[in-house]
């Protein structure tokens, strides 16, 4: 009886956005009377950070301040038209609309900047901190007293309107060609663990990961969403299911209590690399990586479980009992 290491790899592409009948999303902004600017959606934050990547997408394109960038997820039935939050389309998506709204919006403001200013709007440029200048002079004006003057002097809305739509592609009945996304962010993963051949416990002792995810809009959001997809994917792969004995009832969980899954001390140490590199067409060059980030450590565990102790079980979790079991097998 010993306990055995092994190491596994595994690697996953994984398509940003679905071919769903143009898969579309809508972006309405506006500015406030002091300057800020509301971003409307019928877009859920699921805890992704959807919010946080609008407003920076936002205020980039319209060359404000983020702090003055207001998001309002609205609901699906008032707000503008959303398809969904899944198939990690959140940030290509709702981004690219965003980019659309926020330059209409951008061109109304400068158009009313340009009167106060009395300079042409190709004449301008803003600086990111609030103000608008004629390029080359010390001559500007604030974005809020501009917002000021669109509502109660000038009485022109600073608005804009966006809509993302990839149109529906139809596959090729003659080769199943298609289009079906509008890019994949990849990754791979490794994984190292410990086999105890007599008890069946499998130990992650670390995993190691690279994600291509086009341009990282916020690198700190994206490597929290990595580590919380390597706890799920742990989790998928060792712990979590519903239904261990399928078809037959008998030991499924029936709460939260009885669910297993491991804790935040089981978190295994973890290293990233992210790699950039922009996607033609992607709001700013981003891609998505909601779902991908829970993918691989599922088959490089699976992987490093066969290279520790020479069993390929192929249905997940992989319970100590199914690894004792195909121990008793192998013989």
């Amino acid at each position: 009886m010993a306990k055995r290491l092994g190491r596994g790899i595994a690697a996953v592409n994984y398509p940003t956005g679905m071919n769903l009948g143009g898969d579309p999303t809508q972006a309405l902004i506006h500015a406030t009377a002091n300057g800020n600017f509301v971003v409307t959606l019928g877009s859920a934050d699921l805890g992704q950070g959807l919010k946080t990547v609008v407003a920076q997408i936002a205020a980039e394109t319209l060359g404000v301040p983020f702090e003055t960038i207001i998001v309002d997820l609205a609901d699906t039935d008032g707000g503008p038209f959303c398809m969904g939050t899944f198939a990690s389309r959140g940030t290509h998506r709702v981004g690219n609309a965003v980019m659309m709204a926020a330059a209409e919006a951008r061109g109304a403001m400068l158009e009313v900047a340009a009167e106060l200013l009395e300079a042409s709007v190709d004449d301008l440029e803003t600086d990111g901190k609030g103000w608008i200048r004629v390029s080359g002079s010390n001559h500007s004006v604030s974005v809020t007293e501009v917002a000021g003057a669109a509502n109660f002097a000038i009485g022109k809305m600073i608005g804009g309107r966006g809509m993302f739509l990839k149109p529906l592609s139809e596959v090729d009945p003659e080769t199943g060609a298609m289009d079906p996304d509008s890019g994949h962010a990849h990754a791979c993963t490794i994984a190292d663990v410990e086999v105890d051949d007599e008890t069946g416990v499998v130990t992650v002792l670390g995993v190691w990961s690279a994600y291509e995810i086009g341009r990282a809009i916020n690198i700190a959001m994206v490597k929290q969403q990595i580590d919380g997809g390597c706890w799920m994917g742990i989790s998928h792969a060792l712990f979590e299911t519903t239904e261990p004995y399928f078809p037959n009832r008998d030991h499924s969980p029936r709460n939260f209590t009885d669910y297993l899954m491991p804790g935040a001390a089981d978190m295994v140490p973890l290293e990233v690399v992210v790699l950039e590199q922009p996607l033609e067409g992607g709001p700013y060059g981003a891609k998505g990586i909601g779902e991908m980030t829970a993918n691989t450590q599922i088959p490089a565990i699976a992987n490093a479980i066969h290279d520790a102790c020479g069993v390929r079980i192929d249905v997940i979790p992989i319970t100590p009992e199914r690894i004792l079991r195909a121990l008793d097998e192998l013989g």
